[in-house]
């Protein structure tokens, strides 16, 4: 029986109808228990501490407010701020990804092993995963550094003499803690629904919510501002959704040829190619948010108001303009924001030679010549649809700023960043359930 006729049958919408479908049907139940198990490994794993930590100093200093801390423990769903094996979280495999998906483009041996097909996949997702260990590594001593500086742990932070024991341990626990995560992801790929790595970070930032939730409430005395800030957060997660959603469809016909009582006859068939207009995600976001916090929270070392030392009046001017509370701070990450959009969508777009492959399976967009002018073609389409995905990540990455200005709610930071990860995840995962419903007579939980 069709989702839709039990629908009328029942009175139950077919939201609710596909969800009991879906765990009425065994191994779609079992697929879904295997994320949700997964996801309560993540979570244990993230409350592991790594040892010699001053839990008071780690705290003191989350409170204080860190903005390449907040920002990196978003991505490691609280295990930064726990400082537990988990607390480089997928991030140093999402660096790899994105290095790696540059560079095959440019580098030639890279670039033919992409077009080999399965195997060509891969041995470029091996490559990820070798360049994953190297960026954990290094990213996990920088940030030992970082806390260091802060007094968060008890011995020295070396490779040598006192304290290096410790130093390679808790490195070492860094980079196992994110090939686990990376490895789990993986399998709910595999053996789950959806994205395995976007649906870990799409956990971690999940289980932060209640601490947000709680910090609200404890802004009771502006109960106005907290429901203008509520009523913003539902408009900015249709607009999400919207352009999300929103893509550009070009005709594309396929002509064929089939053999029939002894003659040839060509026969063509109609089609469309969808073309995104957010493309590129929420990488223009990481990329943007990376650069502009690490000069403020670096130059925060060095710089001392009270000093006459011209080094350290420059720090302090780099760390009072790389911060959330200068207005050029967000006018910068706009900027960053459009450029980067244009950068990842151009990239991902060269490596998909749709133009190349509709020639190989005989297909062509009508009134445009195959080959080369179908490419030029594709490109400004590509271009003029990105200006609108570009302006709306760069109005979602600056949001945050104007929040605080209309509701005047300091305690609650309401994160556009995070609505636009957790909204994307859950719609693409949802795409997914979808699909396994259709197969089976089904209908989804989209119309």
């Amino acid at each position: 029986m069709r989702a839709g006729q039990a629908t009328a049958q029942t009175g139950r919408p077919a939201l609710i109808q596909a969800m009991i479908d879906a765990y009425r049907t065994p191994d779609l139940r079992g697929r879904i228990f295997f994320v949700l198990a997964m996801l309560v490994v993540f979570r244990l794993l993230a409350h592991v501490p790594v040892p010699g930590v001053d839990r008071s100093a780690l705290g003191s200093l989350f409170q204080g407010g860190g903005n390449l801390l907040q920002f990196f423990d978003l991505f490691s769903g609280g295990g930064l701020r726990n400082l537990s094996i988990a607390a480089l979280g997928v991030f140093p495999y999402i660096t790899s990804s994105i290095v790696i998906q540059i560079l095959v483009p440019v580098i030639p041996r890279l670039s033919a092993i992409s077009k080999e097909g399965d195997a060509g996949r891969q041995r470029i997702n091996q490559f990820t995963h070798w360049l994953t260990v190297p960026i954990a590594f290094f990213s996990g001593y920088g940030q030992l550094l970082l806390f260091s500086r802060s007094g968060v742990f008890n011995h020295p932070i070396t490779f040598v003499g006192t304290g290096a024991l410790e130093t390679i341990t808790i490195v070492i626990s860094f980079v196992g803690g994110t090939m686990l995560l990376v490895w789990m992801g993986e399998l709910i790929t595999e053996r789950g629904i959806g994205n395995g790595i976007s649906i870990i970070i799409f956990g971690g930032i999940v289980s932060g919510l209640p601490q947000l939730l709680g910090q609200g409430f404890l802004a009771r005395d502006n109960a106005g501002g907290l429901l203008l800030l509520a009523v913003i957060g539902l408009l900015l997660v249709f607009f999400i959704v919207v352009f999300n959603e929103a893509q550009r469809r070009i005709p594309v016909q396929y002509g064929r040829s089939v053999f029939r009582g002894g003659r040839m006859y060509r026969q063509t068939g109609a089609t469309h190619l969808p073309l995104r207009v957010n493309s590129a995600g929420m990488i223009p976001l990481i990329f943007a948010f990376s650069i502009m916090v690490l000069p403020g929270t670096v130059a925060q070392f060095f710089a001392n108001p009270s000093s006459t030392n011209f080094f350290a009046r420059a720090a302090l001017f780099v760390a009072t303009t790389f911060s959330p509370a200068s207005v050029w701070y967000w006018v910068v990450v706009f900027i960053l924001v459009v450029i980067f959009t244009f950068f990842y969508t151009l990239i991902v777009f060269q490596q998909q030679q749709l133009a190349e492959n509709l020639q190989k399976n005989g297909g062509f967009v009508p009134g445009i010549r195959p080959g080369v002018p179908t490419q030029q073609y594709l490109n400004r389409v590509i271009l003029r649809i990105t200006w609108g995905g570009a302006l709306f990540l760069g109005a979602v990455a600056v949001m945050p700023f104007f929040f605080s200005r209309l509701t005047g709610v300091q305690a609650l930071t309401l994160s556009s960043t995070s609505l636009l990860i957790m909204v994307s995840v859950a719609l693409d995962t949802m795409r997914q359930l979808e699909a396994q419903l259709l197969m089976r007579n089904y209908e989804g939980f989209l119309k």
